[in-house]
């Protein structure tokens, strides 16, 4: 097998890996090296299926002694295998690099022979880059659970970002589709990876040039819809798991059916992607708004309402709290504001300061009106000519009206016919809500 075919192989078995982060760290080109790196960011293209080719995302080989029942690299499923050496792997990286077809590296593996194994051949290669080839471009490499520390710590010293997959959000839900695989083996290195980043932290305090381990942080991705775990536990665990590992990211993939398994959906069930888009929205609530899971979600109500976003959703439950005065509102209580992102709630505090704003003000400052305008005064006053009441403000917070009840929901696709509109572009990439 050639190398070409391995890489057609490989990358085709890598677009499952959503956790494919590409920022948060700076190097600068050096005499003799190739490749830089920019925390602000690669810029992103995107392939006819949706998957992000910034990045070279390839597994280093599909070859795998696990048998979890939800990976289509498992064991037992009958696939084409095929393993990179680490010198067809580096050299092919440096190739793509030079042609400009990429600006790093995503590097995964299925496990062979065993943990330690896999994670030796995953060392050698970047040790390649960094080393021969001096390449100071991105990388983002898969911890492989099980591995011994000290070879966590020696990729941790030569990736720019880690990650390694809680896979599930239950141990339940492990032993019964991956029983290869505990909840210890995977928490133990990401402890390691996130004690190791703030023991680093502090030696370059102390010493400039100390090495750098994973300076980009780590992340991990959860599967949503194998199992039978409610929104409100996902989002817990994910709440949990920034608190206490200082992530970068949780990343969250809508399971496709890809096996008829009793332990699993039925082959003609749709992948939750509305479900997976809900979990990225209260994750940025989480994140950046200020917002705690009980918040979001609770025992009485423990999945998302598929017709309103979160923080909408959020809004329309606790309406005692509004209307809110913009010229006098903190910022906390301002980002809780539907139509109100971090960047315009900023600009509103920075606008007041010179005079008091109205509704045209905060039109020009970025607020969306559409949604804000149930929640805001100015100068004391609401919005001209509103009309409010609670099915008022759900039907326009929705963009649409259900009369056959919210079973008719469904998700937008990226192929539909009718072209997004502006705004529906900008809330994806931005994450405002």
């Amino acid at each position: 097998m050639d190398v070409f075919e391995k890489l057609t192989i490989l990358t085709d078995a890598a677009k499952y890996d959503v956790a494919c982060t590409s920022s948060g760290v700076d190097r600068a080109g050096a005499a003799g090296g190739i490749g830089n790196a920019a925390a602000c960011g690669i810029c992103h293209s995107f392939s006819a299926d949706g998957r992000c080719i910034s990045l070279l995302k390839v597994l280093f080989t599909n070859a795998c002694i696990y048998d979890c029942k939800y990976c289509l690299n498992r064991r037992s499923n009958d696939v084409r295998r095929a393993a990179f050496t680490p010198q067809e792997l580096a050299q092919l990286t440096i190739e793509f690099y030079r042609r400009n077809y990429i600006e790093g590296l995503f590097l995964s593996s299925g496990v062979f022979k065993n943990p330690d194994y896999t994670c030796e051949q995953l060392i050698k290669t970047l040790s390649l880059l960094r080393n021969e080839y001096s390449f100071r471009g991105y990388i983002h490499v898969k911890a492989i659970p099980g591995a011994d520390a000290r070879l966590i710590e020696q990729l941790g010293l030569l990736a720019d970002r880690m990650s390694i997959n809680i896979e599930l959000p239950t141990s339940e839900g492990l032993k019964q589709l991956a029983p290869d695989k505990t909840k210890q083996s995977i928490l133990k290195p990401m402890g390691l990876i996130h004690s190791r980043i703030q023991e680093n932290a502090h030696d370059i305090v102390q010493y400039r040039h100390a090495p750098k381990f994973a300076p980009a942080g780590h992340s991990t991705q959860m599967i949503v819809g194998a199992t039978k775990d409610s929104d409100l536990h996902i989002l817990r665990l994910t709440q949990a798991l920034y608190r206490k590992y200082t992530l970068k990211r949780v990343f969250f993939s809508a399971y496709i059916p890809m096996q008829e398994h009793a332990l699993l959906p039925s082959l003609d069930t749709k992948p939750p992607l509305l479900r997976e888009h809900r979990l990225y929205q209260a994750d940025w609530l989480l994140r950046f708004y200020g917002f705690d899971a009980e918040e979001i979600l609770d025992d009485a109500h423990p999945d998302f309402n598929p017709v309103l976003d979160p923080k909408c959703n959020w809004a329309v439950n606790h309406l005692d709290q509004f209307p809110v005065e913009v010229n006098r509102a903190p910022y906390e209580m301002l980002l809780r504001v539907p139509g109100i992102g971090v960047k315009s709630a900023k600009r509103i505090l920075i606008a007041r300061k010179s005079g008091s704003l109205d509704f045209p003000d905060l039109k020009r400052i970025g607020v969306v009106l559409k949604r804000a305008q149930f929640f805001l005064t100015c100068r004391g006053k609401r919005m001209p000519q509103l009309k409010f009441s609670p099915e008022t403000v759900v039907r326009t917070l929705s963009g649409q009206s259900f009369p056959q009840g919210i079973s008719d929901v469904t998700q937008l696709s990226l192929f539909a016919s009718d072209s997004p509109t502006k705004e529906d572009m900008q809330k994806c990439l931005s994450g405002q809500l």
